[in-house]
């Protein structure tokens, strides 16, 4: 008898993307959002010493960035955010659902938002 392994199947417009607390951020009276990401540990140090690397790097979100990063506060779920993004942008935005949740993930994996299922 072989046994099949079991394939989670996740949702990913159900989950709730949220701002991590590690990271700073800053909204200019446009609204453009700048992440400030400190470059801390020892290669870093080692960087900003010897090679003049700063201690500070700023990431600038673009255009849809800036209209996602303040939608993603926890409480609404990533369909919610790309009916919005849909209203928003139209047609501009797609495919709209594989771009954001990729959006979303990259974001996840630099730590810069959090995102739980429920």
């Amino acid at each position: 008898m072989s046994r099949r392994k079991q394939v989670v199947s996740e949702n990913y417009l159900d989950y709730f993307p949220k701002h991590s607390e590690r990271y700073e951020y800053t909204t200019d009276e446009q609204g453009k959002v700048t992440i400030l990401k400190k470059n801390e540990g020892l290669f870093h140090r080692a960087a900003q010493k010897f090679l003049g690397k700063p201690a500070v790097s700023y990431i600038h979100l673009d255009e849809m960035g800036n209209f996602i990063w303040p939608l993603m506060d926890g409480k609404r779920a990533v369909h919610e955010i790309a009916a919005l993004v849909k209203e928003e942008f139209g047609n501009q935005a797609e495919p709209l659902y594989n771009r954001l949740v990729q959006y979303i993930r990259t974001l996840e994996e630099y730590g810069f938002i959090e995102v739980r299922s429920s």
